[in-house]
């Protein structure tokens, strides 16, 4: 009995000292994918731009992003432009493989996320803030973008918290994180279900405190943006 739970105390604080690869990984990647995203948001209210970013989305969409990981790390690292250039220091590295990876494939999540936030904004709103004199950047400012914010929050939030998971993912190319720990600790030790069932904890534990802070934000900005 002391043996287990040594066992399970000194497991749990390995990979608890893991946790802040996962979090600055889910940290850069939110960041990357969402000012990605709004970039896809804008280049779809281009008509030359339009078809570009509906191809980017249908692609990352389309495909898992266990495969999107592979390809950086072993597809496009390989190529002789990148092992042989200036971005080869970049590439590698799984941590900036596993984000690049991360951050375009929720990019276009978080684009449809942010265009079904802009559809909605009722067009009477934008007519009324012409009709004020308003210019594209104020008109953006003022009007759009604090109730396309207010719109997307929630379904944001549910893409951040899938993100977090998301990173998971990464132990696949060897990026030593939560998950990465768990497995090297099950190969020394062979306590499968033991290990994972630490490591969801710390998961769980994880999204919960993410989940509780988004909601806080979500009602804040709700209280304090006009309807």
């Amino acid at each position: 009995m002391n043996d287990e739970i040594v066992f399970l105390s000194s497991t749990a604080w390995v990979i608890v000292r893991a946790l802040p690869i996962t979090l600055v990984l889910a940290l850069a990647s939110a960041i990357g994918a969402t000012g990605l995203a709004g970039v896809l948001v804008v280049m779809q209210q281009s008509r030359s731009l339009r078809p570009l970013a509906r191809l980017w989305i249908f692609v990352f969409r389309g495909t898992p992003l266990l495969l999107q990981m592979f390809m950086v790390y072993y597809g496009v690292a390989a190529l002789g432009p990148i092992r042989h250039g200036v971005l080869w220091p970049l590439f590698r590295d799984p941590l900036f493989c596993a984000w690049l990876a991360l951050t375009c494939c929720c990019s276009a999540y978080i684009a449809e996320v942010l265009r079904a936030a802009l559809a909605s904004i009722p067009s009477g709103q934008i007519e009324a803030a012409l009709a004020c004199g308003m210019g594209s950047w104020t008109r953006a400012r003022r009007v759009i973008v604090p109730q396309m914010v207010r719109l997307a929050l929630p379904a944001y939030g549910n893409e951040i918290v899938m993100m977090v998971k998301s990173t998971s993912l990464a132990s696949t190319i060897t990026v030593v994180d939560v998950t990465g720990v768990a497995q090297l600790v099950i190969a020394h030790s062979y306590r499968t279900l033991d290990v994972f069932c630490l490591a969801a904890a710390v998961y769980l534990g994880l999204t919960g405190g993410l989940t509780a802070l988004l909601h806080r934000i979500e009602r804040r900005f709700l209280q304090e943006t006009p309807r």
